[in-house]
């Protein structure tokens, strides 16, 4: 397993799955946005993908907005996307067990396309996530199983691509998704 994930690796993934976010709206008849944004990131402050947030605080064409709560993210994002606004989520494990109601009532009762990388803190690099000593790492996964989210790991640089899959995804689907990043990001 590699020791990280590169930011610069995520961010142009995020640009490029942005970009076709945007082609597919004005496909379907948006109106070209009034900012130069190609897209925005909810986030609630997560250190296992910190290095992430930091460079995106410098990133012009991709607008981070700080929420307070998972559960504001996730409001505020199906406000973007009922707006014609791409958006994804950056939360950690913690924030997904914190904010199960609001994913159930607005991603999935509401049919709210919301698209989540959640970061997995503590996961050990030598065991399955399923198999973590610590609950928040083990239960991750089957809380998305019980809940229908479709979900992949992104535990290095190859795997960075399942970012606009399930992105797309929960396009397809109008309803949640998400990757969850196994190893900090560098």
């Amino acid at each position: 397993m590699p020791d990280s994930i590169p930011a610069p690796l995520i961010i142009d993934t995020l640009k490029d799955v942005f970009r076709e976010a945007r082609a597919a709206l004005a496909a379907e008849g948006w109106p070209a946005p009034p900012h130069p944004w190609l897209g925005w990131i909810l986030s609630v402050p997560d250190t296992h993908q910190k290095t992430v947030l930091a460079a995106l605080d410098k990133e012009e064409a991709i607008r981070v907005l700080t929420c307070a709560t998972e559960d504001e993210a996730n409001a505020v994002a199906a406000g973007l996307w009922a707006g014609g606004e791409p958006c994804v989520l950056m939360i950690q494990h913690a924030g997904l067990y914190a904010s199960v109601n609001t994913l159930r009532g607005v991603a999935m009762d509401g049919r709210v396309p919301v698209f989540a990388m959640i970061g997995l803190l503590s996961r050990e690099r030598d065991k399955d996530p399923r198999e973590s000593r610590h609950s928040m790492v083990r239960y991750c996964e089957p809380l998305l199983d019980t809940f229908g989210v479709p979900h992949a790991r992104l535990e290095g640089p190859d795997d960075v691509h399942r970012i606009g899959e399930y992105y797309r995804l929960a396009q397809q689907r109008r309803g949640p998704a998400a990757v969850l990043v196994g190893l900090e990001t560098s």
